[in-house]
């Protein structure tokens, strides 16, 4: 005879678990943001506004809720890079792509957690494939801007991708008392890469697979 079939969970049941989910990621980047990745999971669980046993039914480890975190970053990085793609103008396009770059810095250091390599990632191919599919849509975006010549020409994708955190680690020391100071530094950035008095490089740029 055949076993029936186990009942599935209500609807309301599997919304709640989606929620849950949804605030643990939101209140993980606020303590991440505020406290680095060493931020504890009862300190998520308290701004989540639930216990540490609902983190670890969708987490099993910190390392779990931080790999997500920053795959769900890399892939939001991605999907607006081939967004921005679609525009007429690749300079603005490309300025507001390093601006959603510059905004995310100010809630996870990306670059600070591949500095610690794979310590804290529990998924690093995940993480690989995620940052090369996000490392190749900023590199078509490059290039439409030099074929527009909105950047100067020997300007890469990796020299981007390398510097998108620039505006955020220029402004650090003073971003509590000037939240919003970044944005000038991003400008800078950006005037950088402009073609008008641009010099030649010194040093060649690196691999696009970073």
């Amino acid at each position: 005879m055949t076993p029936p079939e186990s009942p599935r969970p209500p609807r309301s049941l599997r919304a709640d678990a989606a929620r849950n989910r949804e605030l643990l990621l939101a209140a993980a980047t606020a303590e991440f943001a505020e406290r680095g990745i060493d931020a504890s999971v009862a300190d998520i669980a308290r701004r989540a506004g639930v216990g540490k046993g609902t983190v670890f039914n969708h987490f099993p480890t910190k390392d779990h809720l931080l790999t997500a975190i920053v795959v769900a970053r890399l892939a939001r990085l991605t999907e607006s890079a081939e967004e921005f793609l679609t525009g007429s103008d690749a300079g603005a396009a490309l300025l507001d792509f390093l601006t959603l770059g510059a905004e995310q810095q100010q809630q996870l250091d990306l670059a600070a957690v591949f500095a610690r390599g794979t310590a804290d990632i529990q998924d690093p191919a995940e993480v690989d494939q995620a940052r090369e599919r996000m490392v190749r849509a900023v590199d078509a975006l490059v290039a439409r801007a030099r074929e527009q010549g909105s950047v100067r020409p020997d300007v890469t994708g990796a020299d981007v991708v390398l510097l998108m955190c620039a505006p955020s680690y220029a402004a650090g020391p003073l971003s509590r008392t000037y939240p919003d100071l970044w944005r000038r530094y991003l400008m800078v950035l950006f005037d950088g890469l402009r073609p008008e008095g641009a010099h030649t490089l010194p040093h060649p740029p690196p691999p696009l697979q970073l």
